[in-house]
């Protein structure tokens, strides 16, 4: 069964408080096709309304495009929401990702356009979206430390850092949350990095919580994603062979929903929220009734029998296809 309270969890020792479920709007500019911005709207709207008070964006997403969208969404709504944003990965005008930055001088640029885009004084939570090869980590985090010390910023945090340059970063400033990937899908954070963000106190924010939709239950073949422009078409999981027997998990998980009266889905980020109350996913929609669903997962208990058999059923190695291909790691600068 499901409600669609959502309780609060804490990101950091400093106390950023947010919904246990946020919303991931890149969907709503970048990456997957089938852009509505009205119906990107109502989806804001209606998040806002269901509790959700964590939006996350990026510059980079739809090249600066999504944070204006979000920006007007929220704007009537702004002492309800935490608004986080992120830098660093670097696009030309056309859209083609050119590198990434993390030097003083681009974090503190990045930042006003961020804060113009999006008509807001402050940013809740600011991060770095990839952490740049050429600049330490301490000179940008030291660079981001000023922003908040000037009040543009609230609360900072890493996006795909490894646990060693997490740690580093910490001690320069302290860091939120980390964001990265993490799903039954994809489960290698639990070796280093999400031991690294507890023992210092970091919350762990989830983007693709829901497998890029595959956890759904919504993609069966790849006539199901959304033409040229949905970038799982060139996704290893999302092809041929690898497509077939990942589907076979999605079905262990249609057989637990079933009996949950809930949706796969629900079921994916239910045992998400399970893993720890550090924890906050971000699935991603732009669609109205998908962020119903989505909220209704905070209510759907799993006990540990079926957490136990999520757990075995996705064990790391079970999944198959990388979950990037070579030009999406180009694309996406991942890593660091």
């Amino acid at each position: 069964m499901t409600t669609t309270t959502i309780p609060t969890r804490t990101l950091g020792t400093n106390g950023l408080d947010v919904g246990a479920l946020g919303l991931g709007c890149m969907g709503m500019s970048d990456a997957y096709g089938d852009y509505d911005e009205d119906r990107s709207l109502r989806t804001i709207e209606r998040a806002v309304d269901a509790g959700v008070t964590l939006f996350d964006t990026s510059d980079m997403y739809g090249s600066g495009r999504n944070e204006e969208l979000v920006g007007r969404g929220l704007a009537a709504r702004r002492d309800r929401v935490a608004i986080a944003t992120k830098f660093g990965i670097v696009r030309d005008p056309s859209g083609t990702t050119t590198g990434v930055r993390g030097d003083p001088e681009y974090v503190r640029a990045a930042c006003e356009a961020s804060l113009r885009r999006l008509g807001i004084d402050t940013i809740d939570l600011y991060y770095q979206h990839r952490v740049d090869p050429n600049t330490p980590i301490e000179e940008t985090v030291g660079a981001m430390a000023e922003l908040v010390a000037e009040g543009k910023v609230r609360h900072l945090g890493l996006s795909e850092a490894s646990a060693e340059t997490v740690r580093r970063a910490n001690a320069v400033h302290p860091i939120a949350a980390l964001q990265t990937e993490y799903s039954l899908w994809f489960r290698d954070v639990e070796a280093e990095i999400l031991p690294a963000c507890r023992e210092l106190g970091i919350g762990f924010v989830a983007y693709s919580p829901l497998g890029r939709g595959f956890l759904t239950g919504a993609v069966r073949s790849s006539a199901d994603l959304r033409g040229d422009a949905d970038f799982r078409n060139t996704v290893p999981r999302f092809q041929g062979e690898n497509l077939d027997r990942n589907l076979a998990l999605v079905d262990e998980v249609r057989v637990i929903a079933d009996k949950l009266d809930a949706t796969p889905g629900q079921v994916a980020l239910a045992w998400l929220l399970a893993r720890g109350d550090d924890i906050v996913p971000i699935p991603g929609t732009s669609r109205p009734e998908r962020l119903d669903e989505n909220v209704g997962a905070s209510g759907v208990a799993l006990d540990s029998d079926v957490l136990a058999r999520l757990d075995e059923v996705f064990a790391p190695d079970a999944i198959h296809g990388e979950r990037y291909s070579a030009e999406n790691l180009r694309t996406l600068n991942t890593g660091a």
